[in-house]
């Protein structure tokens, strides 16, 4: 009997743990830019780190299915010099009703920003040339280093083989 009150105790505190170490976002956590610009200049590209960064919504099943696989290379390459921005185009009045909650929902931990510049035509081209707005979308950056992705990723696997070849 004491031992399946101790392992009921143990598992209780690694509940409360589990929920206590997950990050509880809110909108002191997220910037949210308005224009492209704005956005545009707040990346370091600077220096011999990689910058991994995702254009997605919540409205946007393929970038939902794909966003685990982001998260988990994030996690397995934590002692890499790499940096995960998730940057979402979730409408501004739905931030907090429905981008908040998701991100909440599925314990995202990457770096996250808002773009509400709904001028797209005008930046699409800044991020780059090939892209036709659809997304998601990927940028992978280190130094010269420009590689584009306009493609869903189905796994981490998949995720990481594009990134390797920089690490």
């Amino acid at each position: 009997m004491v031992s399946l009150r101790l392992f009921l105790f143990l598992c209780f505190c690694v509940f409360v743990g589990s929920v206590l170490s997950a990050q509880q976002w809110t909108m002191d956590d997220v910037k949210v830019y308005d224009d492209f610009d704005e956005l545009d200049t707040s990346f370091d590209l600077s220096g011999d780190s990689i910058h991994l960064i995702n254009f997605w919504a919540t409205w946007c099943k393929p970038c939902v299915e794909e966003l685990p696989f982001f998260e988990e290379a994030r996690e397995l390459l934590s002692d890499e010099k790499i940096k995960f921005t998730l940057v979402s185009l979730d409408f501004k009045k739905q931030i907090e009703s429905k981008m908040l909650p998701f991100l909440n929902e599925h314990k995202i931990g990457s770096e996250v920003v808002v773009l509400t510049d709904g001028k797209s035509n005008v930046w699409i081209d800044k991020v780059d040339p090939s892209w036709s707005g659809a997304i998601p979308i990927t940028m992978i950056k280190k130094g010269d280093k420009h590689l584009f992705y306009e493609v869903e990723f189905h796994s981490t696997e998949e995720l990481l083989e594009k990134i390797k070849p920089l690490l």
